[in-house]
């Protein structure tokens, strides 16, 4: 078994009970900082040794050699900013040298302390250039611009507690337990497989081929930390891995998984996830096509080339100790009922395989997933967390100006829908009767529940920023349909018995017609039972009722 990276597994959490005491007794008196999602995976992995040889957040010093060296200031490979982030307001009520409880905002629970080496403003600009290579479109980048604080603290690590999780508690290694694991087992080589998405046959067969090619055995090892925005939920996941794990040859593999969050940075994220495989006790490294890369940006252009995280890694594969095991895609040959490596197949064999998106279509619409392409265990799984359009939930937003008709509209189109919607349930959802603070969240979980909802807003015009967050917090749950009702503004004021149009609201005399709307109705120019065609059509080509 190979050392962890610096050689020494920098296990922090304490187990010391009266040390743990009076590290608890004197967070009761410091300056408390909540953690964000990514800073709560980052503060795991520094606690429990995946981030090894890393004892805290970097200090200015290993950042600005991280950034622009690809290692610490100490000459260490490392490829990846661990920054604590926070606001400009918050960084003015600290300085260096002081000591600060970091805690776990969903449970107030103190989780380290730390002592503050250095605070720094970053170049963030200069950042997303090395480290992300720039393009805006790059998630990274627009976490980095958009959402993580301006200023950075760095310093050292005391743990209270690691973050508390409970959901699969026995599958969540330490890298000192899975060390342990595979040393009582006589592990002695371990082929780490890196994954954020479902596992199919192929991918069983490239890393039992993997594991026979090195004589080892199989650490499948997937992240339920942050993965790529629009992933697969990791309950979901998780219950496919549980599935898949029973598949492989006895005693061949085990299953744990990586509280990690990503970047999505391809070749320098292939080189990060090898070092944290190695801290884990992996002798091998399985590095993708296009490993850790998040696709394309909206110009089709890919955000990293298909082998640069191959070749970033074996450029460091003589530091790094730990082997790479190059991806070898897989392919089905249904005339032999079996797989083979892609690049084994003599030219002019039949093969089979179905892409993520062809995948995504047959779950939407109910269509048939053979077999030689997936468990049929795992492709349960998936239809039940996915189910077809015609039992999703989902959400028909009409907007428009008062007196337009909107809603009218809704309950027209609810006693419509309730006729032929089977088992799903309509409800008509009015926003002013329970606030736009709280409208994303209700409808997302009806719509997370199967129902169709249809929202209006008796009161107010809806802007453009809480039409879109609405869509964002339904498209995790379901689907999200946007209706422009554009009667013109003169009949609207004609119609105007409330006085809506006499007040001066900003929200009316600022409204433009949404540019994104799926469908367009003008109820002064067509009858409403005609806009009901137009939208249940609509519907139905999309695949939500089947007559």
């Amino acid at each position: 078994m190979l050392s962890p990276h610096g050689g020494v597994l920098q296990d922090l959490l304490v187990r010391d009970a009266p040390i743990k005491s009076e590290l608890l007794a004197e967070a009761a008196s410091l300056t408390s900082i909540g953690l964000t999602d990514r800073q709560l995976c980052d503060l795991e992995l520094i606690l429990v040794g995946g981030f090894s040889p890393l004892t805290g957040f970097l200090n200015e010093a290993d950042y600005t050699s991280v950034v622009h060296k690809m290692r610490l200031a100490s000459g260490e490979i490392w490829t990846i900013p661990i920054t604590l982030d926070v606001s400009k307001d918050v960084a003015s009520g600290l300085e260096s040298g002081q000591r600060i409880v970091l805690r776990d905002p969903r449970d107030d629970l103190a989780l380290a302390i730390l002592t503050i080496d250095d605070i720094y403003t970053p170049n963030k600009e200069v950042e997303a250039k090395e480290v992300f290579r720039g393009d805006p479109e790059h998630p990274a980048i627009r976490y980095l611009l958009d959402t993580a604080g301006d200023v950075y603290i760095g310093g050292s690590l005391q743990a209270i507690s690691a973050p508390k999780h409970y959901d699969y508690t026995g599958l969540r290694k330490t890298p000192a337990q899975l060390r342990s694991e595979f040393g009582n087992k006589h592990w002695e080589k371990v082929v780490a497989f890196q994954t954020r998405n479902p596992m199919h046959r192929a991918h069983r067969e490239l890393t039992v081929r993997a594991a026979r090619d090195k004589l080892a055995n199989l650490l499948i090892h997937p992240v339920v930390g942050l993965t790529k925005p629009g992933d697969i939920d990791h309950h979901t996941r998780v219950k496919v891995y549980q599935e898949i794990i029973k598949k492989y040859p006895n005693g061949m593999a085990q299953l744990a998984l990586l509280p990690l969050a990503m970047r999505m940075s391809g070749d320098r994220e292939a080189v990060w996830h090898a070092i944290i495989r190695k801290n884990y006790g992996a002798t091998h490294f399985i590095v993708g096509r296009d490993h850790a890369g998040p696709g394309s940006n909206s110009k089709g252009v890919p955000f990293y080339g298909p082998y640069d995280a191959q070749e970033l890694v074996e450029r460091f594969a003589n530091e790094l100790e730990i082997e790479v095991v190059p991806f070898r895609m897989v392919t089905y040959l249904p005339d032999e009922s079996r797989y083979a490596p892609i690049d084994s197949i003599p030219d002019g064999t039949r093969t089979l395989n179905i892409s993520g998106t062809e995948l995504r279509k047959r779950l939407r619409e109910g269509t048939h997933i053979p077999e030689w392409f997936s468990y049929p265990e795992v492709v349960q799984i998936l239809r039940t967390a996915y189910p077809p359009r015609q039992t999703q939930g989902f959400a028909v937003y009409l907007q428009g100006l008062p007196n337009s008709g909107v809603e009218a509209l809704g309950y027209a189109l609810q006693a419509t829908f309730n006729q032929f919607s089977g088992s799903r349930h309509i409800t008509l959802l009015d926003v002013s009767r329970i606030g736009q603070e709280s409208a994303g969240f209700v409808t997302a979980e009806l719509v997370r529940s199967g129902a169709g909802v249809l929202v209006t807003d008796s009161e107010e015009v809806a802007s453009e920023a809480f039409l879109k967050s609405v869509n964002t917090q339904v498209s995790k749950a379901g689907s999200f349909v946007l209706v422009s009702v554009e009667t013109p503004r003169v009949v609207c004021e004609a119609n105007d018995r409330k006085g809506y149009f006499k007040s001066e609201r900003k929200d009316i005399e600022t409204y433009q017609v949404p540019k994104e709307a799926e469908i367009r109705v003008d109820l002064d120019s067509i009858p409403i039972n005609t806009a009901i065609q137009k939208i249940v059509l609509y519907l139905e080509e999309q695949g939500f009722f089947v007559f």
